[in-house]
């Protein structure tokens, strides 16, 4: 099969292909063949009917669109491969020739995915700033007293409720006198902050004491199914209001709620977790701003059809979000105070930063001759099996069913391309120092290249 390619726009191509005689003779045959099994004609039994009786009985239009339907789309795979070209979009495919005894030609016009050319001036030497890691003695504190917290038991208070504590209430709920079960309760402890019913319930109980009746109106939200947005009436007796008494930071703590004997090593202990989380975050941040900044500093003309692409579909995957909270997109965006207006910008923003940084890691990889092994492949869906409970073996099947293993490929191409740029870098600590001149060993991070909307 020959293949010819030529640029015809700013993002399409135009690729001929020439299919010879005989590989267009052996296919048009299958296609025959597959016709006959699927007629019945008398006098032959099924699947041996000759050509001439297939075209005088079925019609000779049926068997080429069979075969343009079968033997095209492998053909034009095929083309993509030889000319590593990524379609962005479906193809017009026109027929030149179909003739038989003469080679089967075929043009398709497609749009694809840019393909950028980086060197390594262009990606090597780039320069970020490393985070601090170190670790002060405030959140050393703030990890311990969020550990007390865990520990924390409850106890009745005499001062006014505060965000943060519970309350024992009576909470009715009505709509002109009559009863709403689903927002009613008795003998509920409530914490305040929470949300669970309306907002104008917290800021109602925040500064009031134990013995207090609270009447107000609000709207139900759609947590309450078909009562959502009715206006109900709630009463609230106040019965009691009860604060988190925390354990001392003491010995007895650290036997309690560690394996250490003393608040010391417990500590300790504390102060050496933030600083592995610290050095953790900080070898994530070194990539994204390595990342970021070769993004930034490429230029590329996005095809429109690529970003509208990208950005539908995190719009999608934000809309199943939202249905599995129960909640219509548009509702819940309301309860983050934006809209879908606002919120499609932001995700077309999103989708263009990720889509290039894309074509920078491909680049990269390219430059760089980064391929995937198999042993790779193996690990990564290992990887993937454990955190779903699954069988490898299952897995590879279902990716290489849905012909998703070259999308794994890619994945794992990109991280090893951020491996070198981040290799290559030169880091600095925030205060602005040359620490080392480059990174050393990479972190075995994946790439933070595809932020959600």
């Amino acid at each position: 099969m020959q293949t010819t390619l030529e640029s015809t726009d700013k993002h399409k191509v135009k690729l001929t292909v020439e299919v010879e005689p005989e590989r267009f003779g052996r296919d048009l045959e299958r296609a025959y063949r597959k016709v006959a099994e699927q007629v019945k004609i008398p006098g032959f039994r099924k699947g041996k009917a000759p050509r001439p009786i297939i075209d005088a009985q079925v019609g000779r239009d049926v068997v080429l669109t069979e075969f343009l339907e079968e033997a095209v789309p492998r053909y034009y795979r095929e083309a993509l491969r030889e000319h590593e070209l990524a379609p962005i979009a479906q193809p017009d495919i026109d027929l030149e020739q179909l003739e038989e005894g003469k080679p089967f030609v075929f043009t398709a016009t497609v749009e694809i995915r840019p393909r950028l050319q980086l060197t390594e001036a262009d990606y090597k030497g780039i320069r970020v700033e490393r985070p601090s890691t170190q670790v002060s003695e405030e959140e050393v504190e703030r990890f311990l007293d969020a550990l007390r917290e865990r520990f924390a038991e409850l106890e009745t208070v005499q001062r006014p409720a505060a965000t943060g504590d519970y309350v024992l209430i009576d909470l009715r709920a009505t709509i002109h006198d009559e009863e709403v079960p689903e927002a009613t309760r008795s003998d509920f402890l409530y914490e305040v902050g929470a949300g669970e019913f309306t907002g104008t319930l917290d800021a109602q109980l925040v500064g009031k004491r134990a013995g207090e009746i609270l009447k107000f109106n609000a709207t139900l939200d759609d947590r309450f199914g078909e009562r959502a947005g009715q206006e109900v009436t709630f009463q609230v007796l106040l019965k009691e209001v009860r604060g988190k008494k925390l354990p001392a930071a003491d010995d007895e703590f650290a036997k309690t709620a560690s394996e250490f004997d003393t608040i010391e090593e417990l500590r300790a202990a504390l102060r050496e977790q933030l600083a592995a989380n610290k050095e953790r975050e900080a070898d994530a941040e070194v990539r994204d701003r390595v990342l970021r900044a070769l993004v930034e500093a490429t230029e590329v003309d996005l095809p429109e059809t690529l970003v509208e692409e990208e950005t539908e579909h995190r719009v999608h995957h934000a809309r199943e979000r939202a249905e599995q909270l129960g909640l219509p997109l548009e509702r819940l965006l309301e309860l983050q105070g934006t809209d879908e207006l606002r919120f499609r910008a932001e995700a077309r923003e999103h989708a263009v930063r990720a889509i290039k940084a894309d074509l920078v890691l491909e680049a990269v990889a390219r430059a760089e001759d980064i391929q995937v092994t198999a042993e790779e492949l193996a690990q990564e869906i290992g990887r993937l099996a454990q955190a779903l409970g699954r069988d490898p073996k299952q897995v590879a099947e279902t990716l290489e069913q849905g012909g998703q293993v070259v999308a794994l490929a890619g994945d794992i191409i990109r991280s090893k391309a951020l491996d070198v740029l981040v290799e290559h870098a030169e880091i600095v600590p925030e205060d602005g120092a040359t620490q080392g001149g480059s990174a050393g060993e990479a972190p075995a991070d994946p790439p933070h290249d595809n932020p959600e909307a």
